[in-house]
């Protein structure tokens, strides 16, 4: 199977491409990825160095070309509207029959789009509105759609076919394309629906065998297979005992032949009763012009098998690119996939995946002049990877990819390997075996291999405070979050607890302090008189307010997140009533800065006894702070938005962390330049409740 050369803008806006042979087949890792526009690169610094927060894009991404038109409904729509997620651009033309299962296949990963942050657009080609809704209607999929029925959107991006669809990033480059979509393989929409959620970082559909359980490799599927020159069919079920190379292989794929090149090379240095055995399959099955592209590559040494009614192709699930390579192991397991070639990794890797099957010493193929990556370091360390697999770290760098915080340096720096050194992660190569939080981010380049002084068992501590500080990460604890990475720890746990584990995966956590008792907000006008009157202002000093329009101030569950600290000392009580307890009536200063008992008083310590927000991460502090209350349930969408609402309510008037004022503005607060709405409701003349509830409204 081929990826059909699709669209004239695959070669010209898309630098991966849609390739013949391969949409992974890469000379460095280096496939299309968001990125800035071009230009400099200013940097911020952070207890990780200066980290580049503004990224120049590389020469090879492409941004969308604007385009609008109308809706099915005659109403205007522009592309750019859409600019600020992530988005799904499915081109279709509902009366070609594939349009059936790829729109199912849309609709189930679009169902998702709010929890994962992106955004679904169509661009219609049906020749009139009515077939398109009974297309949408029929897909269940509720979507904003370009009517174009001239194809004249279509003609602009270059695409000559009924089926296609662009991934792009939040600042509108592409990052991905797919355009051959096959209806010849078992359940077509599933095969569809599974590569749309690895290009856009979704889990699986559906979760195969345990979750719970270390070892999740799967049993190859047992099959006999045809030979292109007539002799006796392969039966992997005879080899039963042996380790195996299988290799799916288009003949007229560059990829392919150095892969298979390696093979010749490398299994030929095993003693002949350890090698792995070497089956590869054609995915072509015209003897004659197979067994001249081999022979003219030089390649003709084993028997080719092929797959005449492609039912191996469909229970390996090899629907991507070529070469598709698994290792199998003596015991049948697969031990090792991968898709497409890469020359700067697969070789080594290989390697030594070669040898741990066929129970020779493994080499310790490690890159001297930079970082590795996770991959390599389980092919040894076994249990490790599979206990690495139920951390947070193992996604840290998708949770960016769905926050749209992929080039942000200051994030990423946290979420990558080696951001930023000699051989680790940048934005420039943007190396995907250097994603997430892995082994060398705790252990050190290489590992005790190469970093000799990096820590063994002892105290990982400081490796964790690197990320893991009051920036970033408010009330970190290292002995309470260490059995949570623990590998040894994860080991031991029973597989519900582990499965447990991953579910915990986004919960949020109350990170402000507990210690002191709560004194409520007048206690902190006569030192903050200006963010006092912020906050006056705000829709978090009339939550209570608004639950009395509509009649649930006397509800607890309402309450709970309606006022301050409910339940701890000082905090509105439990069973208590709103007109009793007006001081703690609303969500109040200590609601995001944590008690100020230990903080008040004239002899009392004034930094380091309440939160200060102003140098915290929106996304990584703040969110834990607002999110227990701002959660799916009651402000849908809020984790992806947090920094636009908090910039509506900012209100710090001195400097983090110092006490120092940002500027006489702050010292002596004047309102009545200020926009209304920032005004104090007292001096507002319509102040009250129906403007508290308009400001809610209006501030989210």
């Amino acid at each position: 199977m081929r990826f059909s050369p699709v669209i004239a803008l695959a070669l010209t806006f898309l630098a991966s491409g849609i390739l013949a042979c391969s949409d992974d087949a890469r000379t460095g890792d280096t496939a299309t990825a968001p990125a800035a526009a071009a230009g400099s690169s200013p940097s911020t610094p952070t207890e990780r160095g200066e980290v580049e927060l503004a990224v120049a894009r590389r020469p090879d991404e492409r941004p969308l070309p604007s385009f609008g038109g109308r809706d099915l409904d005659g109403k205007r729509l522009s592309i750019s509207d859409f600019i600020g997620k992530r988005l799904l651009i499915f081109f279709f033309n509902p009366e070609v029959d594939e349009a059936g299962f790829v729109g199912d296949a849309v609709s189930a990963v679009a169902k998702l789009s709010r929890k994962y942050n992106f955004t679904v657009v169509g661009v219609s080609m049906a020749s009139t509105p009515p077939k398109t809704r009974a297309f949408l209607e029929k897909a269940g999929l509720d979507i904003p759609v370009f009517s174009d029925s001239t194809a004249a959107i279509a003609g602009r991006m270059g695409i000559r076919q009924p089926l296609v669809i662009f991934g792009v990033d939040a600042e509108g480059y592409f990052e991905f394309a797919m355009g051959h979509f096959a209806p010849d393989v078992p359940d077509p929409a599933g095969v569809v629906e599974e590569q749309l959620r690895e290009k856009l970082r979704l889990p699986d559909a559906v979760a195969t065998g345990d979750p719970g359980a270390l070892d999740s490799r799967p049993q190859a599927p047992l099959f006999e297979a045809d030979k292109l020159d007539g002799s006796e069919p392969f039966s992997l079920a005879e080899v039963r005992g042996k380790p195996v190379v299988l290799v799916f292989f288009l003949h007229t794929c560059p990829h392919c032949h150095h892969a298979l090149a390696f093979f010749e090379e490398q299994l030929e240095k095993f003693p002949e009763e350890q090698r792995p055995i070497l089956a590869a399959i054609s995915m072509y099955d015209r003897p004659a012009t197979v067994r001249a592209a081999l022979r003219e590559e030089g390649l003709d040494y084993f028997p080719v098998l092929y797959d005449s009614d492609e039912s191996i192709r469909r229970e390996y699930g090899v629907f991507g690119g070529f070469p598709d390579i698994l290792l199998i192991d003596a015991s049948g397991k697969i031990v090792h996939r991968s898709s497409g070639w890469r020359e700067d990794r697969d070789p080594s890797l290989i390697r030594m995946y070669l040898a741990k099957i066929a129970g020779s010493r493994i080499p310790m193929l490690l890159n001297p002049r930079g970082y590795t990556g996770s991959d390599v370091c389980v092919v040894c360390h076994e249990v490790e990877g599979q206990t690495w697999e139920f951390t947070q770290h193992a996604n840290a760098f998708d949770t960016l990819v769905t926050h749209g915080e992929n080039r942000n340096g200051e994030c990423v720096s946290c979420h990558v390997i080696g951001f930023d050194e000699p051989g680790g992660y940048s934005f420039k190569e943007q190396p995907t075996h250097l994603e997430d939080v892995g082994c060398e981010s705790c252990h050190g380049r290489g590992g005790g291999h190469l970093s000799p002084d990096s820590p063994k068992t002892v105290d990982y501590q400081p490796a964790c405070l690197t990320c893991h500080n009051p920036t970033h990460s408010l009330g970190f604890d290292y002995a309470t979050f260490l059995p949570k990475v623990s590998h040894a720890s994860i080991a031991t746990l029973s597989n519900p607890a582990r499965q447990e584990l991953l579910a915990q995966g986004g919960k949020i956590r109350n990170v402000l302090p507990k210690s002191a008792d709560y004194v409520g907000s007048e206690a902190c006008k006569s030192c903050h008189e200006a963010e006092h009157a912020t906050w006056s202002s705000s829709p978090h000093r009339h939550a209570v307010d608004t639950l009395a329009i509509e009649g649930k101030q006397d509800e607890r569950q309402c309450l709970e997140c309606h006022t301050t600290a409910m339940g701890l000392p000082g905090g509105f009580p439990t069973d208590g009533k709103v007109r009793d307890h007006p001081n703690v009536a609303s969500v109040g200063c200590e609601s995001c800065h944590g008690p100020g008992g230990d903080h008040i008083g004239e002899n009392a310590k004034r930094f380091g006894t309440i939160v200060s927000l102003g140098d915290k991460c929106d996304s990584c502090v703040i969110l834990q702070i607002c999110g227990s209350c701002h959660d799916d349930a009651n402000d849908p969408g809020f984790e992806f938005e947090v920094q636009q609402k908090i910039d509506k309510q900012r209100h710090g008037t001195t400097e983090a962390g110092t006490g120092k004022p940002l500027g006489t503005s702050a010292r002596s607060p004047s309102f009545k330049n200020q926009p209304f709405e920032n005004q104090p409701l007292e001096n507002q003349p319509e102040a009250g409740l129906a403007r508290a509830f308009q400001l809610l409204d209006e501030r989210g």
